[in-house]
């Protein structure tokens, strides 16, 4: 059975994965946190504007982990995927002295009806349950 997700994206980011250009997204953090070991192959993604709607859905075809990166295995990753990730250097360098670090390739990309949902917290990544799901699984 497929875990759900929502996942907020800035708006150039959401576009070039909308365009096709993008599909692999990446997420780097400094502590384990969601959805590192928590998305799997056949997820389903619910992709979000940041400030703005969900406006598409997307389908996980393969996911890579990185545990206990350094600066040297972030840059590895940058010159392996970058291609496929888009990030500018800027991103790479925000995130050089991450620990974790995940790789999503995104497929089955669908525009769905734009919907307003009330999420006021600052995660950018979220593992949707019966409890919090935003009203997208009804």
């Amino acid at each position: 059975m497929p875990n759900y997700h929502l996942a907020i994206l800035k708006k150039p980011y959401l576009d070039a994965i909308l365009e096709g250009r993008k599909p692999v997204e990446s997420r780097f953090t400094m502590t384990k946190r969601s959805p590192f070991g928590q998305i799997f192959k056949g997820d389903k993604v619910f992709l979000k504007q940041s400030s703005g709607p969900v406006c598409a859905t997307a389908i996980v075809s393969a996911v890579k982990s990185f545990p206990n990166l350094t600066p040297a295995k972030v840059l590895d990753i940058k010159v392996q995927y970058n291609h496929l990730i888009l990030g500018s250097d800027e991103h790479w360098q925000h995130f050089s002295q991450c620990n974790f670090g995940l790789l999503i390739w995104l497929n089955d990309i669908k525009l769905i009806e734009p919907v307003m949902i009330n999420k006021k917290d600052w995660r950018a990544w979220v593992v949707l349950n019966k409890r919090e799901n935003y009203g997208l699984l009804a």
